[in-house]
């Protein structure tokens, strides 16, 4: 990979790091692409648990590169970060505006740096925020506070972020990425990945599914759970009194994961 996106893999986490600072790390049609394929190497590679997304100080994000035509570069990454089956944790370490708050909003946790400016102001540029934005802010922060931020395209800092449910830490800036490493080396060797993978997939669909679904779900992946490499450490594990050893593999015991509106199917 080039220069514009760093991937660094130890340790069961991958850290992958805008690189553009003299351009305060604005996407390119490029880095998109690259970080695209980061993350889709994240979601097939067992060995990776957690993904840490940060930006080469002092900013995080400062948004799309504005030498290319407004629309030209977008934060709609395939797969989103929200897709990838390993938790993925923005650490905000600056500035993130635009493209660079969106990308952020689709991770999993989120650690901003409390005296950077944040904004989606794209309204004020004659065009509409992307990136899943319409999407997640509501999601995060509610219908009043999208309203707020995202209809006027003012700016506000780390703290106001944490009020309004859109980062979950707001902290100084140059503790921003070891919290968020912190977090991701604990998911990297505390918890099963494959339960972890449902769990964070089951969190962003069920907003949008019945209780009844969801319950249903919970009760049908726990099944599946059970019967896995995993499970059966679980039980063994807890027989034994002792910590278990993951070995299951998410690539391949995924299970077919199908939705309908009324009644979900997990072959």
């Amino acid at each position: 990979m080039s220069s514009e996106l760093l991937v660094d893999v130890s340790a069961g986490v991958a850290v992958l790091t805008l690189n553009r600072p003299a351009q305060q790390n604005a996407v390119t049609e490029k880095m998109a692409a690259e970080l695209s394929a980061a993350l889709h190497r994240c979601d097939i590679e067992d060995a990776i648990r957690a993904v840490v997304i940060t930006g080469t100080a002092p900013a995080f994000c400062a948004g799309a590169d504005l030498s290319a035509r407004a629309g030209e570069v977008s934060a709609t990454l395939d797969p989103p970060p929200w897709q990838v089956r390993k938790p993925v944790i923005a650490a905000v370490n600056g500035h993130a505006v635009g493209i660079g708050l969106a990308l952020a909003l689709q991770c999993d946790l989120r650690y901003f740096a409390a005296d950077a400016v944040y904004g989606l102001s794209q309204v004020r540029r004659g065009v509409l925020a992307d990136g899943y934005a319409h999407w997640t802010v509501p999601r995060l922060a509610g219908l009043a506070n999208a309203a707020d931020i995202m209809l006027t395209g003012r700016t506000f800092d780390g703290d106001e972020a944490k009020s309004m449910g859109l980062a979950n830490a707001s902290l100084p800036a140059g503790e921003v990425l070891p919290t968020a490493l912190s977090v991701a080396h604990d998911i990297a060797n505390g918890p099963a990945p494959l339960p972890v993978a449902l769990t964070k997939r089951l969190i962003w669909e069920s907003l949008g599914m019945t209780p009844a679904v969801v319950g249903q779900l919970e009760t049908e992946l726990n099944t599946h759970v059970a019967k896995s490499v995993d499970g059966g450490e679980a039980m063994a594990a807890f027989k034994e009194r002792r910590q278990p050893k993951w070995t299951g593999r998410v690539s391949t015991e995924w299970p077919a994961w199908d939705v309908p509106e009324e009644r979900p199917s997990l072959d």
